[in-house]
């Protein structure tokens, strides 16, 4: 059964690269809003921006959850934190690493959110980077 790659779905994606080819397909539909527009698009959650790292939440679940349904959060949330260091690895052109775990989340959301804010950044630049990281994160050993 094929995954579907829209915020209404409460199938929530537990690998990194499952997540960011579902980033890559929700980007595709809300588009980048930069600015005040932050939140105007189409598609968008209550709480989430239209933006890379808005759409990588989405893509694990922030904001989707079905009530009374069970998720292994643990390992969502572990396959959303890889896949921000692959997604920043893969703006960045090479490792973005740090030596505690919190300083590094830091790190990839400054890439991710300084690549995101660039003037003329479109949806299809986004969703091509997501799924240049996602076809890393296949290969990649965690």
């Amino acid at each position: 059964m094929p995954t579907r790659h829209t915020p209404e779905s409460i199938v929530i994606a537990d690998t990194p690269a499952a997540i960011l080819e579902w980033a890559a397909r929700h980007i595709e539909h809300v588009g980048i809003h930069q600015g005040p527009r932050l939140f105007a698009g189409p598609g968008r959650t209550a709480t989430l921006p239209c933006w890379p790292r808005g759409a990588l939440q989405v893509a694990a679940g922030h904001g989707r959850g079905a009530a009374g349904r069970t998720y292994d959060w643990d390992r969502i949330d572990r396959a959303r934190d890889q896949a921000f260091a692959i997604l920043a690895e893969t703006l960045a052109g090479h490792p973005v690493q740090a030596d505690d775990p919190t300083t590094a989340k830091a790190l990839h959301r400054n890439v991710i959110d300084r690549w995101s804010a660039e003037p003329g950044r479109s949806a299809a630049d986004a969703a091509r980077a997501f799924r240049t990281a996602a076809a890393r994160a296949e290969h990649a050993l965690f």
